[in-house]
């Protein structure tokens, strides 16, 4: 298999991380020396990232699932079928939880 393609990636991914870092920092420090605090990057709410996971992971098998009867019962083309589906679901999953995480960060709701 040829990987040679994954250097690249990665050295910019790398590149990426340590600019983002050190910008953060940057700003940070800035808040704290005007007087500011710097909790704003923190994230509010409690939003479960097992209730996330499991949803993604259920649609992604759902789409497996679904893949698989489209490849069977249509003239689709096999991965075509399976990587429409587990997309479908797999975003749909996501978009599922963050309503539900919405519910939870929203203040007066039970």
């Amino acid at each position: 298999m040829n990987t040679e393609f994954l250097i690249p990636i990665a050295f910019f991914a790398m590149v990426y991380g340590i600019v983002y870092l050190l910008v953060r920092r940057k700003e940070r420090v800035a808040l704290i020396e005007k007087g500011a605090d710097a909790n704003i990057f923190e994230s509010s709410g409690y939003r479960p990232s097992s209730l996330k996971w499991g949803l993604l992971l259920v649609g992604i098998g759902t789409g497996i699932l679904l893949g698989k009867i489209l490849a069977v019962y249509t003239t689709l083309n096999e991965e075509a079928a399976f990587f429409s589906m587990i997309c479908m679901f797999g975003g749909i999953g996501l978009i599922i939880y963050h309503l539900i995480a919405n519910k939870f960060e929203t203040p007066g709701r039970p």
